[in-house]
C-alpha cells in the first residue's frame, strides 16, 4: 500500500493553488480585456470555493489534458498531512486493503506461503480454511492458478494474492508440485473467510509464566486474547507477559476491552478529548478474567497508539510492569469519515490521555523530523543506556500509588532492557537482515521435513538439535551464494545467536509460531528480564 505521507513533489497544496492562481493572475495583466470566468463572478470567495474554481479551471482551460482524480487525491493528500503526521487520505483500494488486518478476516484460499527460490511454497494452511480442508500441506509449491503460472523470478507478493484471492464462494483451480510425487496435480478451492489473527503466539513456559505475543488490534483481538489467556489459566499459568513490541495498534476499543480485563472496576483506562469533542471516560466496566495475575507488559519503539493506551492504563494504575524501551509515541485519535467514491479520510479529531492525564503524543511540526525518530534514538544512546532516554521532564503526572511518570514522547518503561548486542556482528547482520537466514531455515526443512517432525515437540527440539560442521558449511555455502563473505572470526563470535535464530526458523517451519517464540524466548533479553522480576515477585 502506498504510504499517505508520501507525496508527489509536483502538486503540494499551496504551491499548485499558488501557481495556478498567480498563473491566472498574469495572464489578467497582459490581457486585460480578458473578463474573469463567470464561476468566479457567480461564487463566493470562501477557501472552498476557491479551490473549486481553481480545479474547475484547470479543467476546463488548462494547456494539456489532467488526470484530475489523481491531482485531486493528491492535494487532499498534502492538505490532510499539513495537519498532523497521522490525519491522511485513504484510496479506496488502498482503504480495501487497509481494511482487512483490522476487520480480522479476508476472503481466500487460506495458506500461508512464501515466495521460495523463486517459487510460491506454502508454509501453513490456516486451520479451519478451505486449504486446510482439501489437504495441502506445508511445503507444498503452487505453480499455477487458473492457468496461470506463479512462478519466476518476476512473480510478486502482490501478484500471487491477487490470483489467489477473491470473493467467497467463487473457486480458483492450483496446481501443485509436492515432494514424492513425480508429477504435478490440481486441487480446485472454494474460497472462504479467512481469519487475520491478533494472537501470534501464546504459551506456557515450564516456570508457569505464560506469554502472549499480540501483534495488533483489531475487531477480533479481545476475543482472541480472553481464549489464549483462558487456556493459559487452565493449563497452570501463574503469571503473565504480554508482549506488545512492535504493535504498532489499531481499534481504541480493542485496547479498552483488553485494559478491562487488568483492571477493577471502575479504574480509568483512558480519555479522549479535542476541540469539537467533549472529554470522554473510559473506565473499567466488570470483573476482567486478570484482574489479580501478575503481569508485565512488553513495549519497544515499534508499540504504538493502541498499544500505549494499554501500557499507559497499566502503568498509571500500577497494574504491572512495563518492561523494554520507549514507545513510539502516538497519542492522536483518528476518526474515519467514508466519502462517496468509497475512498475515506482519516482526520485527527481528539487527543488521548492516559489515567494519570497524560497525553504521550511525541513532537511534530515545524523543525521536528517526525519520520527519524528512530535513527535519533538510536544516535542518542537511548537504545542502550536508560539515562539516555528522551522524556520531557516538565511533564510530570503520578501513578495512583504516587510514581512520577512523564507524557510528551511515549510510554517510559518501569525496567529499561537495551538493545541486545551480544554477539552481533556484520557476519550477523547481513544474515539476519538479508532474509538469508530465514531461506537457509526453510531449506533445510524442506529437503527433510519427515527428519524435523519426528522430534514431535519444539522444546524436544531445541534441547537435542546442534548445527554440526556440515550443516555449518551448508550455511557458509548459501550466504556466498546470497552474496555475504563468510568471516570466520566474526561467524565464532557470532555462533550461538546465529544457531538460536535458526533453531527457531526451523521450528516456525515445522511448528508454527509456537514453535519459533519458544526457541526464541531463550535469548530474548526482554522478556527474560520481564520474567525474572514477574517470578521476584516484582
Amino acid at each position: 500500500m502506498r504510504d499517505p505521507r508520501t507525496i508527489h513533489p509536483a502538486v503540494p497544496l499551496l504551491l499548485s493553488l499558488a501557481l495556478v492562481v498567480g498563473l491566472f493572475i498574469g495572464h489578467g495583466m497582459r490581457r486585460e480585456h480578458m473578463p474573469l470566468p463567470a464561476l468566479f463572478v457567480a461564487r463566493g470567495t470562501s477557501p472552498s470555493d476557491k479551490v473549486d474554481q481553481v480545479l474547475d479551471l484547470i479543467d476546463r482551460q488548462y494547456v494539456d489534458t489532467v488526470a484530475k482524480t489523481e491531482l485531486v487525491e493528491e492535494v487532499i493528500q498534502d492538505l490532510l498531512q499539513r495537519l498532523d503526521p497521522h490525519s491522511y487520505y485513504i484510496s479506496a483500494a488502498e482503504l480495501r486493503a487497509a481494511q482487512e488486518p483490522l476487520e480480522g478476516s479476508f476472503e481466500g484460499i487460506g495458506v500461508e506461503f512464501a515466495i521460495q527460490h523463486d517459487t510460491v511454497v506454502a508454509i501453513a494452511p490456516v486451520e479451519g480454511g478451505p486449504s486446510a480442508a482439501l489437504g495441502i500441506r506445508a511445503g507444498d509449491r503452487i505453480v499455477a492458478a487458473d492457468g496461470k503460472p506463479v512462478a519466476g523470478r518476476a512473480i510478486t507478493t502482490e501478484q500471487v494474492m491477487e490470483r489467489l484471492r477473491g470473493p467467497g464462494g467463487s473457486s480458483v483451480t492450483v496446481s501443485i508440485v509436492r515432494k514424492g510425487q513425480a508429477r504435478p496435480f490440481e486441487v480446485t478451492i472454494q474460497r472462504g473467510k479467512i481469519p487475520i489473527t491478533s494472537v501470534a503466539a501464546s504459551l506456557l513456559r515450564p516456570d508457569g509464566t505464560g506469554y502472549i505475543k499480540l501483534v495488533r488490534f483489531a475487531r477480533t483481538t479481545h476475543q482472541e486474547f480472553v481464549d489464549a489467556a483462558r487456556a493459559l489459566q487452565q493449563a497452570g499459568m501463574q503469571r503473565l507477559v504480554l508482549d506488545l513490541r512492535g504493535n504498532g495498534g489499531g481499534y481504541l476499543n480493542a485496547a479498552i476491552e483488553l485494559a478491562d480485563e487488568f483492571l477493577p472496576e471502575g479504574r480509568m483506562i483512558v480519555y479522549t478529548q479535542g476541540r469539537s469533542h467533549p472529554r470522554q471516560d473510559y473506565r473499567a466496566t466488570r470483573n476482567g478474567l486478570l484482574e489479580t495475575l501478575p503481569l508485565a507488559v512488553l513495549i519497544d519503539e515499534g508499540s504504538a497508539s493502541a498499544s500505549e493506551i494499554l501500557a499507559g492504563a497499566v502503568q498509571d494504575n500500577d497494574r504491572g510492569t512495563i518492561v523494554g524501551r520507549r514507545s513510539f509515541g502516538k497519542g492522536l485519535v483518528q476518526e474515519h469519515l467514508d466519502l462517496p467514491d468509497h475512498s475515506a479520510v482519516r482526520l485527527t479529531t481528539a487527543r488521548y490521555y492516559t489515567p494519570s492525564g497524560r497525553s504521550i503524543q511525541r513532537p511534530y511540526g515545524e523543525g521536528v523530523d517526525y519520520a527519524d525518530d528512530l535513527a535519533e534514538r538510536f544516535d542518542h544512546g537511548e537504545m542502550l543506556h536508560a539515562d539516555s532516554t528522551h522524556v520531557d521532564s516538565t511533564q510530570v503526572f503520578r501513578t495512583t500509588s504516587g510514581r512520577v511518570v512523564y507524557g510528551g514522547g511515549g510510554i517510559t518503561p518501569d525496567l529499561f532492557v537495551a538493545a541486545d548486542t551480544a554477539g552481533t556482528t556484520r557476519f550477523l547482520n547481513e544474515l539476519f537482515f538479508s532474509g538469508a537466514l530465514n531461506q537457509f531455515a526453510f531449506d533445510v526443512v524442506d529437503r527433510d521435513r519427515a527428519r524435523f517432525e519426528a522430534f514431535g515437540d519444539p522444546l524436544v527440539f531445541r534441547d537435542r538439535f546442534r548445527m554440526d560442521d556440515r550443516l555449518w558449511a551448508d550455511l557458509v555455502a548459501h550466504a556466498s551464494k546470497e552474496g555475504i563473505a563468510d568471516r570466520p572470526g566474526e561467524r565464532a563470535q557470532s555462533a550461538t545467536a546465529i544457531e538460536q535464530r535458526l533453531k527457531a526458523g526451523i521450528a516456525r517451519n515445522v511448528w508454527g509460531n509456537e514453535g519459533f517464540y519458544r526457541i526464541l524466548l531463550d535469548s530474548d533479553s526482554i522478556f527474560l528480564k520481564a520474567d525474572e522480576r514477574l517470578r521476584a515477585g516484582g
